[in-house]
């Protein structure tokens, strides 16, 4: 049976999700097998397995740091928020339904079972598990019958280490607050702090570590400073979507209110001279070089807000300007003429969309969950280029897209995948842009429109594997790895 090592939060994005991809990526160096797991994630960054199942992206990013194939064992339970008050319920892998907050509090404790299985049949096939709690493990509300933090500790009988946030201040009520709200037995079981996002001299904390292991009773075991590594993020909290910065080459992404699986465009990271921001607001258009509407969890009431923002007269005046438009998955959906709900398998109702292809969508209550590859079939349009280029990745969508359109892909199941016309594209492939072939083409076109050089740094695996080691380097320097593998 695995060793169990868990990484909570004094609360959300304090970095847990890298430092266990950093862990995870350490441990592989070291010459153990090991993997990550996190019985319950809420994001809408989702990944299909090769078994055509459901997890966070997260764990996802950390079973690629630790080199292995991910695993629907690594998640068990996936919700991803469609209303304020709601969520879509995922267990192993699989859509359970739709429920309010309230009702899934109730329901989560029959879950119990079914994490358990998954983490003792996940800890039979390696060294170590890397565990990742949720948000903080002292939101008394909702302590009872916890299934992510300390009752997951409990369950994979797991030393914890707290991981506190210094960057946004207030780091020494986070752990000496979150220490003094544990019960006695919890409290026992961290075994460390890990003080994360440090800026500066970190020789100038020197003082700060004495006074948190004096008053919290428990050994700082790692200062790690604010690290520079373009690895996927897994929510909404991503300090991606804040960039307004604009390259050479500028790409511009709509941030929907419920955008989803926005590491679709990180793919771009790997070009020097290119730059992807985010945009919230029709002032913030400026002249970009290609717009994105990325996935959405809710599509119908993005596309309300698309509306109601101004946006949609913004892409459409870029549109008929000749800007090449891309919509992945709920964004492909938009751009369409009419979107349904009969069923209200997300919020019911229709509402047209954007109009800028020929075609309609109609949702069913059956998910799409499948990995794919295909040729591109396009040789018109702004990109004839792209014609032939090979594309991976997944379908994750509830919807059924049909129109006059010419299809963009021919897919290795028979299947053709999305359309194009002109300087509009879409396709429900997440992944389309990783393709080295498909990324190359897009980037050079525009390039060569603007009479630039497109400077790549790496290929795409070659690029994400020196990220991952970078982000190994410089965790390993910060932490005492001798005590870690001491106390697990």
């Amino acid at each position: 049976m695995a060793k169990a090592i868990m990484l909570q939060g004094t609360m959300s994005n304090a970095g847990k999700s890298f430092l266990c991809a950093a862990l995870c990526r350490i441990f592989k160096q070291d010459g153990y097998s090991a993997a990550p797991f996190k019985s319950q994630n809420m994001a809408l960054n989702s990944y299909i397995t090769r078994s055509g199942l459901e997890i966070g992206r997260a764990q996802a990013m950390q079973a690629e740091a630790a080199g292995i194939e991910p695993s629907v064992l690594m998640n068990p339970i996936l919700l991803k928020p469609t209303t304020d008050m709601g969520s879509q319920v995922i267990v192993n892998g699989e859509v359970r339904g739709n429920m309010r907050a309230a009702d899934y509090f109730k329901y989560k404790k029959t879950l119990i079972p079914e994490i358990e299985a998954a983490y003792r049949q996940l800890a039979k096939q390696y060294d170590i598990i890397v565990i990742e709690g949720a948000g903080s493990p002292v939101e008394l509300n909702l302590k009872s019958d916890d299934i992510v933090n300390m009752g997951m500790a409990k369950i994979a009988d797991a030393s914890v280490f707290l991981v506190g946030d210094i960057d946004r201040g207030g780091v020494f009520a986070q752990f000496l607050g979150t220490l003094s709200l544990l019960e006695q037995d919890e409290r026992e079981r961290v075994k460390g702090l890990i003080v994360n996002k440090f800026r500066g001299d970190i020789s100038l904390f020197a003082d700060g570590v004495k006074i948190l292991e004096e008053k919290g009773k428990k050994p700082v075991v790692g200062v790690v400073p604010y690290l520079h590594c373009d690895i996927e993020d897994e929510d909404s909290l991503s300090e991606k979507l804040l960039n307004k910065t604009k390259d050479e080459i500028d790409i511009a992404v709509i941030r929907l209110p419920r955008i989803s699986n926005f590491t679709d465009f990180d793919v771009f990271g790997q070009f020097k001279n290119v730059s992807v921001r985010y945009i919230e607001k029709c002032s913030e258009f400026g002249n970009p070089d290609m717009i994105i509407i990325p996935g959405s969890k809710s599509v119908i009431s993005d596309m309300k807000w698309l509306r109601e923002s101004g946006i949609e007269t913004a892409v459409k005046r870029n549109a008929f300007g000749g800007t090449p438009i891309f919509g992945i998955c709920g964004g492909y959906q938009m751009l369409g003429k009419l979107i349904s709900d009969p069923y209200s398998t997300e919020s019911g109702g229709e509402i047209l969309g954007i109009g800028l292809l020929d075609m309609k969508t109609v949702f069913h209550t059956e998910k799409t969950r499948t990995r794919v590859s295909g040729i591109v079939t396009a040789d018109g349009g702004d990109f004839p280029a792209l014609c032939g280029a090979h594309a991976d990745g997944y379908e994750i969508h509830m919807g059924e897209t049909v129109g006059i359109e010419k299809p963009l892909l021919k897919l290795s199941d028979g299947r053709t995948d999305g359309v194009y016309k002109n300087n509009i594209y879409g396709s429900y492939l997440h992944g389309f842009f990783d393709s080295e072939e498909v990324v190359g083409v897009i980037i050079n076109a525009i390039s060569e429109r603007k009479g630039i050089v497109a400077e790549k740094t790496i290929n795409r695996s070659e690029y994400k594997e020196r990220q991952y080691d970078l982000l190994a380097d410089g965790v390993r320097k910060s932490i005492d790895m001798q005590k870690i593998y001491e106390m697990i």
